[in-house]
Order: C-alpha cells, then structure tokens, then sequence
C-alpha cells in the first residue's frame, strides 16, 4: 500500500538545504583529502631525496585523482605536473601477460607448451640455456632458469656504443647463448626481461602480428589508456627529464635526455621486458582494471596471481604471470609489478581489500642517492588515503 504525502514548499525548501549542506560537507572533505596528499607527496618528495614524483589513485568507484611534487627538469627549472609521461620500466610485463592470457583463453597457445613447439625451428634455439625444457608458464614467471641480457657488461656497452641501433630480439638473446642456465627448468626463480623477450617471440608467431600492434588492439585503444604509449624510438613526446646518475652502464650520463631531445640511449631495445611509458595516472587506470579482471576472462585471474617464492624481491613476496605478489599483515594482498628504466623507477600496486590501485613514478634511478623506496613512498600514500577513502564514496 502506498501512502501519499503532500510536500509543502516549506519542507522542499528545507530538503534542498540539508542536500546542499551535506554536499558542501562531503566536497569539503575530498578537498582537505587532496590536500593531505599533496601535503604528503611532497614530504615524501623532499624526505626521500627524489627530484620528482607523480602519483595516480582510482578509489573503489573509479574515481581518479593524480597529484605530482618537485621537478620534471632541473636545468630548465620545470616542475613535475600530472601530465608528465615516463618510463615503466618492467611494469610494461603486465601488458604482455595480459595479452598472454588473453591468447591461452582464445587457444592459440597453453601455459604448459613448450617453447621449442614454437620456436624450435630457429637455428639458435639450442643456443638458449634450457631450451628444450622451458614451458610459456616458466618463461610468465621466471622459473626457466634463463638469466639477465640487460646489464651484462657486452650488452650495455654495445647499446651506450650505438644509440641509434635498432635491436632485434635474437639480437638481444645472442648475450646468453651458450650459458650455463642459472638452475634445472621449473627448479628456481630468477628475474629476467629476457623471459619476455621469448615470450612475446611466441606471442608475434602464433597472431602473425607485431607486439606493438597487439598492445594497441588488444589493449590501449579499447581500454581508452590514452597516455600510455610504446618506448620504440629515441625521441618519445611529453617525456620528461630522468636522471639515472653519474657514470651508470647506460649511457654514462646523469640526464638521459639529450639537449635534441632524444634518448642518450635507444629505448627500443628494452622491447617486451618493458617498453611503455605513460602518465601515471593512466597507469594507476591499468592496473585496476587488470587486477579486476577486465582485461580478460576473470575465471583467470586466479591462474595469474598464482605465484611462486620470489625471496630476491622481498619477504613473503611471490610472482605470478607476470604479477609480484605481496603480503601485508594490515593491506591484505598487494598486487602489482615494479619497473625500472635508466632514470626512472616505477611501483604499481592493487589493494583487493579497497578495491584501489595506486602508481607511482620518479624520475631517478639513481638509488645510492636516495634516501627511500619509490614502493615505501607508494605505501604512504596508500595508507593515508585509505584512513580517509569513505569520505569520497558518500
């Protein structure tokens, strides 16, 4: 039974006034929220010795904010905005295991295959460490036994010796032919870009397209991530200064951008071992809808955030499909992957117990000189934020 009421002009009046206070109270809070942040980020900018820092955060409801602290370009005396783009580093990995999944689902390959299934063919296949034992899964989750390219001294002498160099793939493995493999197939964890290389070798084969195309297909354009672009090319639009230290491997120079804007170094070379840049707003966007289970079948999930013990990244730390696994007595579970680029460093992290994903970048790599973690920083922020988060989901 429905009850009818006739509303005055008196009470209309006073429900338009308790609607207009409660917003004014609820837009005052997010306000005073922003401003912890910014307050906090620029703390942790100072504290933690970085010239700049950008964080982006998508609360539960998809809300997005990004705040960014202290400078994009010392010599130019530029600040660090929100709409500055850099480096990725490893945590372009989650873009070629999402394809990856996205593959196995639609059958064009299995987590158990072989590599030699797909590669066997090549006359340098024997040459990689493990060949003939290696599956897809141990190439997602660095259990092959397949050891480092990049900061081999040959390779980062060859790359500071020929920046203009365009990289081929079996270029970049010619640096661990006839290795010693650092442990059985399956049998280990070690860390290494080289694992993706191979991977997305499979990936190109199997769709008879280029990653790069599959990235934009697949991922970029139909999820609209608008400011995340491939690092394919020396001069690379909206990057910002990075700031990798005096005399490191990669290039020898602190600045990695030259004065003609172009990198000291080619970017291109880094591939599928990483390969993007972007803001880190957009990034923050990634990785909730990844974590979500937007991006593939969600029945999935589970297989990619099924890891294995990554000790070398930290204590009760596991790595999936190209996913590190962290564990925090307080957060809960902390999906997310790490990245590092010569002048730049990067922590994307998913909280599952407040359905919010935080990233963070800096334009250094120049860890002797800082005095914390990009993923300490990160952390602070999270934690800040998730005391006040009710106040922008009323």
């Amino acid at each position: 039974m429905l009850v009818k009421f006739k509303i005055t002009g008196i009470y209309k009046a006073a429900l338009s006034a308790v609607c207009i206070c409660f917003s004014l109270i609820v837009n005052g809070q997010s306000v005073v929220l922003k401003q912890k942040i910014q307050a906090k980020l620029d703390s942790l900018c100072i504290a933690g010795k970085f010239p700049g820092l950008s964080i982006g955060i998508v609360f539960p409801d998809d809300t997005a904010l990004a705040f960014a602290s202290g400078i994009a370009d010392s010599s130019k005396h530029e600040a660090m905005k929100t709409s500055a783009r850099m480096m990725q580093g490893s945590v372009g990995k989650t873009y070629v295991s999402a394809i990856a999944m996205q593959l196995i689902k639609e059958g064009k390959f299995g987590l158990d295959d072989k590599i030699s299934k797909y590669l066997g063919h090549y006359s340098w296949f024997s040459r990689l460490p493990n060949a003939e034992d290696i599956t897809i899964k141990m190439l997602m989750e660095h259990t092959s036994g397949i050891m480092r390219y990049e900061f081999k001294d040959a390779f980062t002498k060859d790359l500071s010796n020929n920046p203009g160099k365009v990289w081929k793939p079996e270029e970049l493995l010619s640096y661990i032919f006839d290795e010693k493999p650092a442990f059985k197939a399956g049998e280990g964890w070690d860390y290494a870009d080289t694992n993706y290389i191979v991977l997305a070798m499979i990936i190109e084969q199997v769709t008879g397209k280029a990653y790069y195309d599959l990235l934009y297909d697949r991922i970029l354009h139909p999820y609209h991530l608008t400011e995340t672009l491939p690092s394919n090319k020396r001069k690379l639009k909206g990057l910002v200064q990075g700031y990798a230290g005096k005399d490191n491997p990669f290039g020898g120079h602190s600045e990695v951008i030259a004065d003609n804007g172009e990198f000291i170094i080619n970017p291109q070379f880094e591939w599928t071992g990483g390969g993007i840049y972007s803001t880190t707003l957009d990034l923050a966007k990634w990785g909730k809808m990844l974590y979500e289970g937007k991006v593939f079948d969600p029945s999935m999930l589970p297989i990619m955030e099924d890891g294995v013990p990554a000790k070398m990244l930290g204590p009760n730390t596991n790595y999936g499909l190209g996913v590190i696994i962290r564990q925090s007595q307080k957060y809960g579970t902390i999906y997310g992957h790490s990245g590092f680029f010569p002048g730049y460093m990067t922590e994307m992290c998913y909280f599952p117990k407040y359905k919010m994903a935080f990233a963070l970048q800096t334009n250094t790599s120049d860890y002797g000189n800082l005095k914390m973690s990009p993923l300490k920083a990160l952390i602070e922020i999270a934690k800040l934020t998730f005391d006040d988060e009710p106040i922008l989901k009323q």
